[in-house]
């Protein structure tokens, strides 16, 4: 597998250059990973999976897949060679993020063969056993014992030719997570692409702030940036990510100083709060980029996930700060359409990869077709994607495609969308207008309601509810229209439950629970939300 055959080139060319470095809040220091220890440890671990698969019966079709294997662990450099181990052996690996509820865990955990755990894994799975959750084997992982006890190191993998690799489980914000198959050839296929759109060198050092368990932080934190040769910089302890349990961009901020990061990807809450330090700092050029990112330049920001308002990235562009946003999903492989250097349009989601063709359905609804499309799910639901006979991915999403061929997503297919007064809005966009104001951390707007528009809008810690209430009333009389603007307003102080309990790990509003916590604080207890 050519993907996995560049990034060994490199260690072999440079094994003494850092591979992996951990920046480590509790002890205040940095620890750096080799590219010799690192996949010496790979190596190790292959063997391990490879005698465990035999142990277990001998290697499975290629098209069911091999041994599943649950990935538990935070974003350590054991996850980084555990991923690699993995692909190298031919077995799948169904990553289990540790912010999961018990529950969650429970119905992930019972498809797989066995876990492989770092030290939070461990405990994270000491704790759903706490709470009734069987699970099967597990086998802890450490870089430097693996390192240690690695004979004559082989990287060979073990199947060439395109087989299942990964199980990952969509956010499930409207609905029950859906396992989708991840094919090997395809991750290479996108790596490829990616590369091909920045300079190399581009991802020198890349900080990860959200978690690996991410389809798209695996395909540019790990697999572009070590195929570039770069560094893979990490948080620790897991309560700095974004995507645990209460910590928000702004607590994340101070630590892209101290990584000197070359490139991220960003969830649109960091890109929002990068807007409002470099509003309130006041700072432009050099000084700017060494407040915000330890250099004398600013680092390559890519954004995907969720839009991002326009005059947000307008303010950025003005200071030289260029957010590149995408779209994809998982069962594309993550990434499709992106904003590259050269080649990129404010309020798009920018034009496709070289291996993705794309064209609108009569109903204006994204289809795409590439060499990265998944293999099925594991189970289908209500929002699962069809490929047809002609193999174009039917994606849910509405899109317009401008004459200079990006991308713009207006909404989704089967999701409500502003109808109350007679608007056809996508909430998407009343929402990220709404999160443009300084005093807003997330806004989810319930459009279907046939009366008037509800809004719930989380403020920080400290505001005050009631001048964050009249902030938002008037901003949206000034910028929204009659049609699209929340008549009712709902406003809470951000807590680490609230996110915990409404709120995905990779922070997508699940919205029956925040139409529940709306209606408790509207004092009404018999209504449904039925989008």
């Amino acid at each position: 597998m050519r993907l996995l055959e560049s990034i060994v080139a490199w260690g072999e060319a440079r094994p003494d250059s850092v591979m992996i470095e951990v920046l480590d809040e509790a002890h205040g220091a940095r620890r750096s990973y080799r590219w010799r220890e690192v996949l010496d440890a790979v190596s190790a671990l292959r063997g391990l999976l490879l005698d465990l698969q035999e142990t277990a019966g001998g290697p499975r079709e290629t098209a069911a897949g091999g041994l599943r294997v649950g990935l538990i662990m935070a974003n350590s450099p054991e996850w980084v060679a555990a991923d690699l181990a993995l692909l190298l052996s031919g077995a799948v690996e169904v990553p289990i993020p540790l912010a999961s509820s018990a529950e969650q865990a429970k119905g992930l955990l019972a498809h797989v063969d066995l876990c492989l755990v770092d030290g939070p894994g461990a405990s994270k799975l000491r704790a759903w056993a706490a709470s009734g959750v069987a699970a099967p084997r597990s086998v802890p992982v450490d870089v430097d014992a693996l390192s240690r006890r690695c004979g004559p190191r082989d990287l060979t993998p073990r199947l060439r030719e395109d087989f299942l690799c990964k199980i990952v489980h969509t956010a499930g914000t409207t609905g029950a997570p859906k396992g989708v198959k991840i094919r090997a050839l395809g991750v290479a296929d996108l790596v490829g692409a990616l590369r091909r759109k920045v300079r190399p060198g581009t991802y020198a050092r890349y900080l990860s702030i959200v978690p690996l368990s991410l389809l798209v932080e695996q395909v540019t934190g790990i697999y572009v940036t070590l195929s570039d040769g770069g560094t893979l910089v990490l948080l620790s302890p897991p309560s700095l990510l974004l995507g645990a349990p209460g910590t928000t961009a702004q607590a994340v901020l101070p630590y892209l100083r101290i990584a000197r990061p070359s490139a991220m990807t960003l969830p649109p809450a960091m890109v929002e709060a990068i807007d409002r330090f470099c509003q309130a700092t006041g700072r432009s050029g050099e000084a700017l980029y060494q407040a915000l990112f330890g250099r004398d330049e600013p680092a390559f920001l890519g954004c995907a996930g969720a839009p991002v308002a326009p005059e947000v990235l307008s303010r950025l562009a003005q200071r030289d700060l260029l957010v590149y946003e995408g779209y994809g999903l998982s069962e594309s492989s993550s990434l499709a359409t992106w904003n590259v250097p050269g080649s990129a349009r404010i309020g798009t989601a920018g034009r496709p990869l070289d291996h993705v063709e794309i064209k609108l359905g009569a109903d204006g609804e994204l289809l795409l077709r590439s060499t990265s499309l998944f293999a099925g799910y594991t189970s289908a639901g209500p929002s699962s994607c069809a490929i047809d006979a002609e193999g174009w991915l039917h994606t849910g999403d509405l899109a317009e495609i401008d004459e200079g061929g990006f991308v713009r997503i207006t909404g989704r297919k089967r999701s409500p969308r502003i109808t109350a007064g007679g608007s056809d809005a996508s909430l998407a966009w009343v929402e990220a207008m709404y999160k443009s104001l300084d005093v807003v951390e997330e806004a989810v707007i319930f459009g279907d309601r046939p009366e008037k528009i509800h809004g719930l809008f989380i403020v920080e810690e400290r505001a005050d509810p009631g001048a964050a209430r009249a902030a938002i009333d008037d901003f949206g009389r000034r910028h929204l229209s009659e049609a699209e603007r929340a008549a009712e307003i709902v406003v809470v102080r951000s807590t680490p439950e609230l996110y915990r309990r409404c709120f995905t790990v990779t922070g997508r509003p699940i919205r029956a629970e925040l139409w529940k916590r709306m209606m408790r604080e509207l004092g009404v207890t018999s209504r449904s939300m039925t989008g």
